[in-house]
């Protein structure tokens, strides 16, 4: 026979069933599945419509939503007229939708994603110093020279060089995960980088010799002078944000 609470003491909550997962959801977790299995795989056309709702225990509409979630993703596409395939599972695919949660994240919000970006980059400076080749050290030195004569420089056209600069190096470090996650980070900060070179008249010189002296730890393939100096150059710009909310 149960005991009885204390006097006082109030009956334990009763715990809560977690609800079922919805039927699109059972599409996605189950296509994913049978690409984790080996059962679909990079490339390969996904089974008749019909045949596949069989098998995942579902109904037409869900299965098309759950297909549709997955195309966002960058895990199928729909091809017309030829079916739905498994995509090549690239990480620039995969990895796509977090530059959409960078968009949208607030202005407030600018000095973490700066932070993130600096420790992302300078761990890929660190790479690409290792292994960097001569077409993308002569890349980066023309993303420089764009910007480096004597006349004034468009504040816009120094973030887009300052772009290069930097994608020539994310896509030098060898590791195409890295790589996606720097781009999705470093591309979405632009506003806050032109708001720098117009609010402070040195920022321009500046950067360009930071620009120069990580260059320079990437034609020595020096990974600890590359990272030491691309978490200098990118702190900068911290500091700029941090003093100018």
């Amino acid at each position: 026979m149960p005991s009885e609470p204390p006097a006082g003491v109030a009956d334990p909550a009763p715990e809560r069933t977690p609800p079922p997962p919805s039927q699109t959801d059972v599409v996605v977790e189950g296509i994913k599945s049978m690409i984790f299995d080996g059962t679909l795989g990079p490339g390969q056309r996904l089974p008749v419509e019909a045949d596949l709702a069989r098998t995942l225990g579902v109904s037409r509409g869900p299965l098309r939503e759950g297909v549709r979630a997955l195309s966002h993703l960058g895990v199928l596409e729909t091809r017309q007229g030829a079916g739905t395939y498994v995509t090549a599972l690239d990480p620039s695919l995969l990895l796509a939708p977090m530059a959409f949660l960078v968009d949208l994240q607030q202005p407030g919000g600018s000095p973490a994603l700066h932070a993130v970006r600096r420790v992302l980059e300078t761990e890929a400076a660190a790479l690409a110093a290792r292994s960097i080749d001569d077409e993308a050290l002569a890349a980066a030195e023309e993303a420089l020279a764009a910007v480096s004569g004597p006349e004034p420089v468009d504040p816009r056209e120094f973030v887009e060089a300052d772009i290069r600069f930097h994608q020539v190096i994310a896509r030098a470090c060898g590791n195409p995960v890295l790589a996606v996650l720097v781009e999705a980070f470093a591309g979405r900060t632009v506003r806050a980088r032109v708001w720098r070179a117009v609010a402070d008249e040195q920022a321009v010189a500046r950067t360009t010799e930071e620009h120069r002296a990580i260059l320079s730890a990437l034609r020595d393939h020096d990974p600890d002078r590359a990272r030491l100096r691309m978490g200098h150059h990118l702190l900068a710009v911290e500091d700029f944000l941090a003093g100018h909310a």
